[in-house]
């Protein structure tokens, strides 16, 4: 049984008021779903002692800070013995720029996203990080346009 399982309806709404304004404290989230302090402090330490909360961050405006360029890049492998797999992964998973990573099945092994100010940026992270880990065979970037959505709230309630 997963740890979202064991969680009620009280227990998601708690979650989705979190995800949508981390800084809320338990008086304002029992505001928000119309219980009182005390069960909803009690309720938000036994989902955060659950793991389920990873950490609370800040989601920043792309555009706002100078980020201009996305791209999403698969990746293959020349090889794929164990040690080869650990060591891409730990080497992608130390370059800033890259902000998410998948090991993904089909055409590709890997696929990335990387988020860059510009296209002289982009250039450097490809010569200079990304080409210098060992046991890449192939690299396809694709250039997003446009953003259509973005989300970092998961839904909770359905499975």
């Amino acid at each position: 049984m997963t740890t979202a399982a064991i969680f009620d309806k009280t227990d998601h709404q708690i979650l989705k008021e979190l995800q949508t304004d981390a800084r809320l404290n338990a008086k304002q989230i029992a505001g928000r779903i119309g219980l009182s302090l005390t069960p909803t402090y009690e309720r938000l330490k036994k989902i955060e002692q659950s793991g389920v909360i990873l950490r609370y961050v800040a989601v920043l405006d792309r555009d706002k800070i100078g980020k201009d360029i996305v791209a999403l890049i698969q990746v293959s492998l020349r090889l794929h013995s164990k040690a080869m797999i650990i060591g891409f992964e730990q080497a992608v998973a130390a370059i800033p720029e890259v902000m998410e990573c998948f090991h993904v099945a089909g055409n590709f092994d890997y696929s990335l996203k990387v988020v860059v100010s510009d296209m002289k940026r982009y250039q450097d992270f490809l010569s200079n990080k990304l080409a210098a880990i060992e046991n890449i065979a192939h690299v396809q970037s694709s250039f997003v346009m446009k953003e259509i959505k973005y989300q970092t709230v998961y839904d909770t309630d359905s499975k």
